[in-house]
């Protein structure tokens, strides 16, 4: 059991004798017996007792060793080539770390995750597959959600024009009993109907069918993943001291931190592990980002020496045995990082995994720290307002579309050759002194980062390399010479994840989000609008909900070309922050 509990957490004096002093307390209590008795009281008094159904899921899933099997076994001789899970959110995110960090397989599907609704994005998986010979997962716990329900629409169309009626024996849903996404698998005749439970949210659901029908599809292991999270459920059980429960004490660890100032929770990742950050980030920011508190995850920002960090950082560094042995050189730079930082007196919580089949014990544990630290926090960390308040502003939006043909009109306030920069009233206002030049206001922009402050890269483009690139040279100018955390996120994908926190969480964020037409669209059957249409309906009713917030927001247009669009602001974030 051991191997997958190896975690330490470090910090000056003052946090960690704050830290005995919660172990403390808790143990004294039994506040780790009330969260297994699934007692709301432990957080608010509200509808939490109904959101712990993940508590158990372990147990439960490894009497389903049949149920699995036979995914695979259909997954493998079926002829499948590639699977796509058509998802967003908790719905895509573990099968997008498990397919990164464990696959492929032999003789098993490549597993692809489609959760962007970018035109570029939709034709990349369209190109990269053989859709006579790929399975498509839908997944959706309500049924509901827009993007799985736009995936499946295109792609089955797709299909089912090539194979007719046999077109459902290339699908499968994952979804709760009883939504709309089954009535729709029933009539098509999808090849299998995957049951969610309605005590579990879409974050917490790694370890549900959502995660662990992909991974059988894949060809892992899925009873071998299951018997490592259950060794973290052990860990992290009611017997368990609280000081030696890894789960319990990363969640100490995290709230404390966040009520002293210390809310921007910095990932350092092993290569092996390193797509893990995307489902932290769901999981800490929608979970704890309400109320104006919550916990900001960092994830992706290149390394930095001690001095280019401020106080307001956690710092948790995840290695793998398997990483250090094969890149000794690595690995000893990853280490000597964490040092310095250490030595520098920053908090840092360092995790050790024998392999990526210790993911299955990460995703408990963290499920346990995020129900802790929102616990330290007094919020409820299983709802998530904010995402529904973009949701609703994006469904004004495209319901604008149905009845005009086209979305409201909207006129820059300062533009040039590439760049166009749009704001609501109260930006606008706060940036008026700098002028009409686009580099002029964004240098202003960009001068309100403040001591606490992260800014925020939201760059609704095509999720490539290139696109990466570019915004992480960004951010290590914008850390290096302001001190400020940064963070990058790709829409609308960010929308079911950090985007509760930018909205919902502490008012420490300032945004810049990064729109550009497409250079080619995509119909979807039996609606009135494209995906570009979509996309565009999502980053404006983003930015209106940031508004409505009274966060400090710019979005910048790049046209059409995007690679010298990016270029330019890329100069442009440079120059305004070379003083």
């Amino acid at each position: 059991m051991e191997g997958t509990l190896r975690q330490t957490i470090s910090g000056d004096a003052a946090f960690t004798g704050v830290l005995r002093d919660a172990t403390a307390e808790w143990e004294t209590t039994g506040r780790v017996a009330r969260l297994w008795a699934r007692d709301a009281t432990l957080w608010t008094g509200a509808d939490e007792a109904g959101w712990l159904g993940w508590l158990d899921i372990v147990s439960t899933q490894q009497t389903r060793a049949s149920h699995f099997r036979a995914l695979a076994s259909h997954a493998a001789r079926g002829g499948f080539r590639d699977a796509v899970v058509l998802g967003m959110g908790g719905s895509s995110l573990c099968p997008d770390v498990l397919s990164r960090c464990l696959g492929p397989f032999d003789g098993a599907p490549r597993l692809r995750v489609l959760d962007s609704t970018d035109p570029a994005q939709v034709a990349s998986v369209e190109a990269a597959v053989d859709l006579e010979r790929c399975l498509f997962i839908v997944a959706s716990k309500s049924g509901t959600t827009l993007e799985p329900d736009l995936f499946s629409d295109y792609f089955h169309g797709l299909v089912a024009e090539r194979l007719g009626d046999r077109a459902g024996e290339h699908f499968i849903a994952v979804t709760d009993p009883g939504s709309r996404l089954e009535t729709v698998a029933k009539r098509r005749r999808f090849q299998a109907i995957a049951p969610g439970v309605r005590s579990i949210g879409g974050r917490y659901s790694a370890l549900s069918d959502f995660g662990m029908v992909p991974a059988a599809v894949m060809g892992l292991d899925v009873e071998c993943f299951l018997a490592r999270a259950a060794e973290m459920v052990a860990g992290c059980g009611v017997d368990r001291p609280v000081a030696s429960n890894p789960g319990v004490q990363l969640g100490l660890a995290l709230g404390l931190g966040a009520r002293s100032g210390r809310d921007k929770v910095t990932l350092a990742l092993s290569s092996g592990v390193r797509p893990l950050g995307a489902w932290f980030e769901q999981l800490l920011a929608e979970s704890t980002g309400k109320n104006g508190v919550g916990l900001v995850p960092v994830d992706g920002e290149p390394a930095g020496s001690p001095e280019v960090y401020g106080n307001d950082r956690v710092f948790v560094s995840i290695g793998v045995d398997a990483d250090a042995d094969a890149d000794q050189a690595g690995a000893a730079a990853h280490a000597a990082a964490i040092n310095a930082l250490e030595a520098a007196g920053h908090p840092v919580v360092r995790i050790t995994l024998r392999d990526p089949y210790d993911l299955a014990g990460e995703f408990f544990r963290w499920e346990i720290a995020t129900a802790v630290a929102g616990a330290v926090l007094g919020i409820n960390p299983f709802d998530q307002p904010d995402v529904e308040a973009s949701k609703v502003a994006t469904r004004a939006l495209t319901d604008a579309y149905e009845a005009s043909g086209r979305l409201p009109s909207e006129t820059a306030f300062a533009a040039d050759d590439e760049l166009a920069l749009f704001a609501d009233d109260l930006n606008r206002e706060a940036l008026r002194a700098a002028g009409a030049a686009p580099a002029d206001v964004l240098a202003a922009h960009l001068g309100r980062l403040g001591s606490g402050d992260y800014c925020g890269l939201l760059a609704y483009l095509e999720m490539n390399p290139a696109h990466e690139a570019a915004l992480c040279r960004m951010r290590r100018v914008i850390r290096d010479r302001t001190r400020a955390a940064t963070c990058v996120g790709f829409g609308p994908r960010y929308l079911h994840s950090t985007g509760q926190a930018y909205k919902g969480g502490p008012n420490s964020g300032v945004f810049l989000q990064i729109t550009a037409d497409d250079a080619a669209d995509l119909s979807i059957p039996g609606r009135a609008y494209s995906f570009g249409v979509v996309k565009a309906a999502q980053a404006r009713g983003d930015f209106d909900v940031l508004a409505e917030r009274k966060r400090r927001a710019l979005r910048v247009h790049l046209g059409a070309d995007v690679a010298s669009g990016l270029a330019r602001l890329e100069c442009v974030v440079g120059s305004a922050l070379s003083g």
